[in-house]
């Protein structure tokens, strides 16, 4: 704003000097001479194209055709000021008192452009002897006393290129109502601009602008507002540009805020501000960082305090907080999954990650409690951070589910989705745990457990459909639910009922959304059980085989009722394997009472041992031979 008031100044001084000074002459000769005083002032090429009229009653004034302002010597980019026309009202009474009142200025689609040059150097700067860098004549007082009635700009543009930076913004469709009735005074504005995919309007006022223009910091009160909500500061800003007040914001529709600012599109997850308020003490120095004091935001429905630092001269803003919360509900990041997803299935709705490409962060978060992807916890302190797109959460203490949870949680998201970890948990109650975590409600007791997990996929299905990595789990004293193995051993029932047992031991491996198990070790004071199978993590399903076995009985050699769990999660069909039972417990027999049957078939059929036939074929064939002498015997 402070260029842009820069460049009006210098063609409002030179076009009043040409209407006072030739006051008499035609309009051609007017444009020569604003033109030549434009020239000095600047140390700039100025055209005045069209026709040049003046205006004596009601309003003394200028009218001028196009206006091209050419750009420093080293550009090669273009005129730096370019507009359709100018228009410019002087009060009489004023000028005759040596001071400058400008009763009107309307500037017809002005376009802006300015530069900085890879060694630093800007367009900008006028570098004339004499000038003052708010473009007027430096030692006359009587050029000072300027002011404006009413401004007006209309169908503007105003582009920023940083050749050093490699950066390239433009803003357009610029409006500005600007009242300035004292040079050395108040200035009152309202506008329009267009910078991202929506427009935004803006309204305020400057308490010194003259000050403003010329480099001094001065109060400001400002709103800017548009689709999706509103900015409001209050404070002290200076031109560098710099600014220290209260900020605050409203922002029911943040992502369509976000998009008047060129932020987008860009998919915020409920709570993390899909709607959004904020109040804070703000500073913003030339370095460019931007500090942020006694903060309080409202995301959604989290509430955080703390306090702020972005980092907008980095390559990449860089953003680090220390922030402290009540209950802090992130279930928003797993699309709404509850359970697990329901008994149908996983989520399949697609997870937005851009918003991890917004900035490299690092925030320490302490809340009373978190819940995230479906999971409650108590107590938490986390350290995120992110850098270049992958977000890295260190639990640094989590308590929940009885027990404490340490690791880290990983979200990649530079070339597409991929979530991963390593987390340890000690001490957790597994049944409010599994439910929470795979709608599993079987298993009850305190566990140790540790896995490591990589997922990829834009989706909650697609991650659990690609599920990798290892674990292992370890528990004492427990329960199974829906399952008795003592009545299962005793009176081959296999439904209803709870399993009491010691201690419980397991690993395990995933690939491909399949976690696969060899050595589940279970143990009860009288009986023991081993598993082996699949369990289905992408699918929701399982196929086990499940073997507990009691050591007292069968003559001391134990018996074994092998179980098999079949299905889905939500209602698996459980049953006893009675010929793996038999294979497993009665082998010895098994084999002894086939031998003694088969000796007997021999004998009675007359059929000779022969190393070349197994007895199965040697016993077909007998009998073939049987029936055709049989047949014979009826033919004759």
């Amino acid at each position: 704003m402070r260029l842009l008031f820069k460049l009006i100044g210098a063609v409002i001084v030179m076009v009043v000097i040409a209407v006072v000074g030739v006051l008499l002459l035609p309009g051609d000769r007017i444009a020569q001479v604003a033109a030549d005083q434009l020239r000095a002032q600047t140390g700039r090429e100025v055209r005045l194209e069209g026709d040049t009229t003046v205006s004596y009653y009601p309003v003394l004034g200028v009218s001028t055709g196009k206006v091209t302002i050419a750009n420093a010597d080293w550009s090669n980019a273009g005129p730096m000021l370019r507009a359709d026309s100018l228009k410019v009202g002087v009060d009489f009474m004023s000028l005759l008192s040596g001071a400058i009142k400008i009763t009107g200025l309307e500037a017809v689609a002005p376009s802006i452009l300015l530069e900085r040059a890879g060694d630093g150097r800007v367009n900008w700067e006028l570098g004339v002897a004499g000038v003052a860098p708010s473009g007027q004549p430096q030692g006359s007082a009587n050029a000072l006393a300027l002011s404006l009635d009413r401004a007006l700009i209309s169908g503007g543009t105003l582009r920023y290129v940083d050749h050093g930076a490699g950066t390239d913004l433009r803003i357009t469709d610029v409006s500005l109502d600007l009242q300035w009735p004292e040079y050395r005074g108040q200035a009152d504005f309202s506008g329009a601009l267009t910078y991202g995919a929506r427009p935004l309007e803006i309204s305020g006022k400057v308490a010194d602008l003259a000050g403003l223009i010329e480099g001094e910091i001065t109060g400001l009160s400002a709103r800017v507002s548009g689709a999706g909500g509103s900015l409001q500061f209050d404070g002290r800003v200076g031109s560098q540009p710099q600014a220290q007040g209260q900020l605050r914001a409203d922002l029911p529709k943040t992502a369509t805020f976000l998009a008047a600012f060129g932020l987008g599109p860009v998919s915020i997850p409920r709570g993390l501000g899909q709607a959004a308020q904020l109040s804070t003490d703000l500073t913003f120095t030339t370095a460019g960082m931007l500090s942020l004091r006694d903060l309080t935001v409202t995301l959604d429905q989290n509430a955080l305090r703390g306090a702020a630092d972005l980092n907008l001269a980095a390559e990449t803003p860089y953003l680090t907080a220390r922030l402290s919360a009540g209950q802090v509900d992130l279930s928003g990041l797993s699309s709404g999954a509850e359970g697990g997803g329901g008994a149908e299935g996983w989520p399949k709705d697609t997870i937005d990650a851009s918003a991890l490409g917004l900035l490299d962060a690092e925030i320490l978060l302490t809340a009373e409690g978190l819940n995230a992807g479906g999971l409650t916890f108590g107590a938490a302190k986390t350290l995120t951070t992110i850098t270049r797109s992958r977000a890295v959460v260190q639990l640094q203490s989590l308590s929940g589910y009885g027990g404490q949870f340490s690791g880290q949680v990983v979200a990649n998201n530079r070339s597409g989705l991929s979530v991963g970890g390593d987390v340890t948990a000690t001490g957790v109650q597994m049944q409010p745990l599994l439910s929470d975590l795979a709608g599993i409600t079987r298993f009850t007791g305190q566990a140790q457990a540790q896995m490591n997990f990589l997922g990829v996929g834009q989706s909650v299905h697609s991650i659990m459909q690609s599920l990798s990595g290892s674990g292992s789990l370890s528990m004492g004293r427990g329960t199974i639910q829906g399952i008795d193995l003592d009545k299962l051993m005793r009176q081959g029932l296999t439904t209803g009922g709870t399993t009491v047992f010691d201690s419980l031991t397991a690993s395990f491996t995933m690939d491909k959304g399949n976690a696969q198990n060899n050595d589940l070790l279970l143990k009860l004071p009288a009986v023991s059980a081993s598993g082996a199978g699949r369990i289905g993590l992408g699918t929701r399903d399982i196929d086990y085989l499940f073997t507990p076995k009691v050591d007292t009985i069968n003559a001391g050699k134990g018996l074994a009722i092998p179980v098999h769990i079949r299905g889905p999660w939500a209602n698996p069909r459980i049953w006893p394997d009675m010929e793996k039972a038999i294979d497993l417990n009665f082998k010895e027999e098994k084999e002894k009472a086939r031998k003694e049957l088969e000796d007997k078939v021999k004998e009675k059929l007359g059929v000779d041992d022969n190393p070349e036939e197994s007895v199965e074929d040697a016993i077909k064939r007998k009998l073939e031979d049987e029936a055709r002498k049989k047949l014979r015997k009826l033919l004759e």
